[in-house]
């Protein structure tokens, strides 16, 4: 892919970004002068139902479609309540008359804080809202997640705009991104590929709030994948909302600028949110030059019984790849590289088109489905004969069906969500020595996917509610590969691959329980099985270095089981929970043989604590602690640490509203201990580690009538460190430094 075909893009994506918001912004001023008139006139019959009080309708119209759907009442699902919309069937409102976004529980109102009423049933839930991604002090979402029990990141890239940082939920290291599911209003955003997601594509601006569920449970639901656990990112809607523009723009660090547009509103039936986010920066490191753009709209369509939506997204990314630093450049130039040319280029599109249907009171239909594209590349240009260039294109097409039920099970409370998912990849990579130059390898692959899945909760008294569910999904795997010898630098690569045709089925499944023991004390429990399919990268690898590949490998199986309680005392919220995760066949890098493959079992333990303090009206206290063991159980590696997993993590953080809106604090704490570094699973003799690392970050902000303001400082005390390093073997060591102190000053206005 050329530079010139690249800056062609970029320019396209430039005027697709304005020619969106100035088309949004347009119609809602337009339709904000006259919008009753126009709607009597000109609208087909349709009916928007009324008869709700303001506040009511408002709260309906932001119920969403997240096959988690839980009550509207903000208390635990089954309480003691006797009245009759007590229980699983709580909601007597539409599940999703916000359909394409979602919605797993309700918040308590703190980041990092135990949520009342989990979306799967005895699961260790978290939800960050819109109000702390807008005031925290960490510039990047993979450092706001970092914040969250269980959640631990690593960085290969200086850290700029956490451009390709990955996060992993309960201690799989370097594999962290494959295990852990990332969903855009609850669809799987993971790639068939090892760089998977990449977070830092999504504008804040443009999320509603971010819902972690910790543990395999989210497997029966979402598929293969959620093993860690599961990250729904919510993006805003402009329902119910007044017609509003913003506009904001900030300067920071390494001659960082970032400018944010958004207009969002409603006018009759119809509403609309569009964003767009363009961030540039020089970097911490010697080529690390970030340029990024994204866009993202959200389009609405409200009738009685039902909605019509449609969500699309662009971004593209330029992005420097500064390299490792060996142990003296480490102390010597941490900011240096040895790689001044290498580069990747990243362009991505997402389209969901659907609609939901509310047949009965009881019974919601949501049809939709999607495509989302990404053309990735990449130059390493360091060693000259060994140079490699790769132009790979990943398309994904889904359909997924599914109705929400709230009819009863044997005359209690039920709540079943129920439905179909479809996916269809495809995935072709060109790998040769220099951009232009014949392919060595041109890989082919596909994947579809064909999966039926059920959950059911049953409020079997009303302080007990019980949920199983199960799913079978059917995968066919195809992959080839055409070798040519004669091209530039093909002497030092494998030889051709053997084509593949594999189908196989696997099996997910879930049980949990939340009893209430006294008001206010409630116990937790579940235990599932979840599946990890191989990715494209694990399969191509999957043989040693110039020997034939067949690309098979065997899918990865896990079974976890979890126990905690949950207490909310008054201001004091408070939860704490053990869990044991099994996994055969875990997909991972052999640093012996050079080679993806099948490990032995493993074996992770841990304790997850969470807690929340509003310790007055205007100042509240969050926190929380995290213990992990993750181990090998058998083959050559038994009892030794997982690579790259901290055992201790933990965040304390407080929120002080000094002057209300008009001027606030916010300030963390961010800790986690000493790991080895990736490609040490033989754990004797290491000479260096990631070391134990704390970081504090503070921001303080303010509002005054439309004006914004923010002033934020991450890494306050200056502290040198990284997330990520490898041991290659023979002594051979490398690390990827992360920034010192940073600051970010924003200000915005809107109307």
């Amino acid at each position: 892919m050329s530079n010139v075909h690249g800056q062609a893009r970029a320019d396209r994506l430039r005027l697709a970004v304005k020619t969106l918001l100035f088309s949004t912004i347009s119609y809602l001023a337009l339709a904000n002068s006259d919008a009753r008139a126009q709607e009597i006139e000109d609208l087909p019959a349709v009916v928007v139902d009324t008869s709700e009080p303001p506040k009511a309708r408002k709260k309906t119209a932001n119920r969403t479609n997240t096959r988690l759907t839980v009550p509207e009442d903000k208390s635990k699902v089954g309480t003691t309540s006797t009245s009759s919309t007590s229980g699983a069937a709580a909601s007597s409102v539409p599940s999703s008359s916000v359909p394409g976004s979602s919605a797993t529980s309700q918040p308590d109102g703190n980041t990092g804080g135990p949520v009342k009423s989990g979306g799967v049933t005895g699961a260790s839930t978290s939800i960050i809202t819109r109000e702390q991604i807008d005031r925290a002090a960490q510039s990047t979402l993979a450092d706001i997640i970092s914040r969250e029990a269980g959640a631990q990141t690593s960085g290969l890239f200086g850290g700029v705009n956490g451009a390709k940082t990955t996060v992993d939920l309960r201690g799989f290291g370097v594999t962290g991104p494959s295990n852990t599911l990332i969903l855009i209003n609850g669809r799987r955003q993971n790639d068939w590929d090892l760089p998977g997601f990449d977070l830092s594509t999504i504008a804040k601006d443009s999320i509603e709030r971010i819902e972690i569920t910790r543990g395999n449970s989210g497997g029966v639901l979402y598929g293969d994948g959620a093993v860690g656990g599961v990250i729904n990112i919510v993006t805003r809607t402009g329902v119910a909302t007044p017609n509003q523009v913003k506009i904001d723009g900030g300067v920071g660090s390494f001659n960082t600028k970032e400018g944010n547009v958004s207009a969002s509103g409603s006018s009759g039936p119809f509403s609309a949110f569009v964003n767009g986010n363009v961030i540039e920066s020089d970097g911490y490191r010697d080529n690390n030059k970030l340029e990024q753009t994204s866009v993202v709209g959200d389009f609405r369509w409200m009738f009685t019984n039902g909605s019509v939506y449609l969500n699309v997204a662009a971004d593209e990314q330029r992005l420097g790849l500064p390299g490792p630093r060996t142990l003296t450049e480490l102390i010597n130039d941490p900011r240096g590289t040895n790689s001044p040319r290498d580069n990747s280029e990243k362009d991505g599109a997402r389209i969901t088109l659907g609609a939901s249907y509310q047949i009965t009171p009881n019974v919601e239909l949501i049809l939709d489905g999607g495509v989302r594209k990404k053309e990735d590349t990449a130059e390493y240009l360091q060693f000259t004969g060994f140079e490699s260039y790769l132009d790979t294109t990943l398309t994904t097409a889904s359909f997924t069906p599914r109705a929400n039920l709230t009819t009863p099970f044997l005359s209690l409370p039920s709540r079943i969500v129920a439905g179909i998912d479809v996916f269809d990849t495809d995935y072709d990579s060109d790998r040769s020595q220099l951009q232009g130059l014949n392919p060595i390898h041109r890989y082919a692959g596909g994947q579809t996917t064909v999966a039926g899945y059920w959950q059911q909760t049953v409020s079997v008294t009303p302080a007990t509610d019980v949920s199983a569910g199960g799913r079978i999904q059917w995968n066919r795997t195809t992959a080839s590969d055409v070798y040519d010898p004669t091209a530039p630098g093909a002497g030092f690569a494998n030889p051709q691959g053997l084509p593949l045709d594999q189908n196989e089925t696997n099996h997910a499944w879930h049980v949990g329980v939340e009893h209430q023991l006294v008001p206010g004390l409630t116990l937790l429990g579940r235990a599932a099985q979840s599946f990890r399919v191989p990715n494209i990268d694990e399969r191509i690898g999957s043989s040693p270095l110039f020997q034939v590949t067949d690309f098979d490998l065997e899918t990865q199986k896990s079974q976890d089981w979890e126990v905690g309680l949950r207490l909310q005392y008054g201001p004091l919220g408070l939860q704490s929970t053990y869990y044991e995760m099994r996994i055969t066949d875990e997909l991972r890098f052999d640093p012996i043989n050079f080679v993806n493959t099948n490990l032995d079992p493993t074996l992770r333990r841990g304790v997850e604590t969470i807690a929340s303090l509003q310790l007055t009206p205007d100042v509240r206290l969050r926190g929380n602690l995290t213990y992990i063991n993750a181990e090998f159980e058998e083959g050559p590696f038994a009892g030794n640490q997982v690579p790259l997993v901290s055992p201790w993590s933990g965040s304390a953080g407080v929120t002080w509203n000094i002057l209300g809106p008009q001027l606030w604090l916010d300030a963390n704490l961010r800790y986690f201990s000493q790991r080895y570094l990736d490609g040490n699973e033989i754990n004797a003799n290491a000479q260096y580690f990631v070391p134990s690392t704390a970081l504090v970050d503070v921001k303080i902000g303010g509002e005054f009538d439309r004006l914004e303001w923010s002033a934020a400082v991450q890494n306050l005390f200056d502290e040198d460190y990284y997330d990520y390093g490898l041991d290659a073997g023979f002594g051979f060591y490398s690390f990827y430094p992360q920034p010192g102190r940073t600051f970010m000053i924003k200000a915005g206005t809107k109307w």
